[in-house]
């Protein structure tokens, strides 16, 4: 493995490690250089192009899923605090399927991130289809949108991933 291919990796990670750590003495420097390379062969990340004509379609892409994704927090929190503190707990928990249909693995992931994420829904299990088996605490609020929310955040990771 030519350690120079991976040069950028490493150094991304070395940044990401010094801001978590917020400490740039000289050791934990080098310790973030060895970890960075320690993760770095572990992984073997693969190298592919970046293809410049649709790094702005994904960094819009990028964006947008950030703000839905925000907006899906504060919408399930509002949600759940209103449940939680209302007289009479009028919820119907259950277990949903979802299917991701995703055709990468890290999409499906991503996907299961953005809804396990959001107050009121945690991904328990995602089967070998890509089927996401979601705890809901309110089904009926949550079938509504589920459907149009996963198309929506789908096709923003296929634009940002592939």
């Amino acid at each position: 493995m030519n350690i120079m291919r991976y040069l950028p990796f490493v150094l991304f990670l070395t940044l990401i490690y010094l801001l978590l750590t917020s400490n740039l003495e000289w050791l934990n420097v080098i310790a973030g250089v060895l970890i960075a390379i320690g993760i770095t062969l572990l992984l073997r990340p693969p190298l592919n192009p970046i293809s410049w004509r649709r790094t702005p379609r994904a960094i819009l892409a990028m964006i947008q899923y950030l703000f839905i994704l925000i907006y899906d927090i504060f919408k399930g929190g509002i949600m759940v605090a209103r449940s939680v503190w209302s007289r009479d707990l009028n919820i119907q928990p259950a277990i949903i399927a979802i299917p991701s249909g995703c055709e990468s693995e890290l999409a499906t992931a991503l996907s299961a991130h953005a809804l396990s994420i959001a107050p009121g829904e945690l991904v328990v299990e995602i089967d070998p289809y890509g089927v996401m088996y979601t705890h809901v605490l309110d089904v009926t609020h949550s079938s509504e949108y589920q459907e149009q929310a996963q198309n929506m955040r789908r096709e923003l990771l296929s634009k940002i991933i592939e």
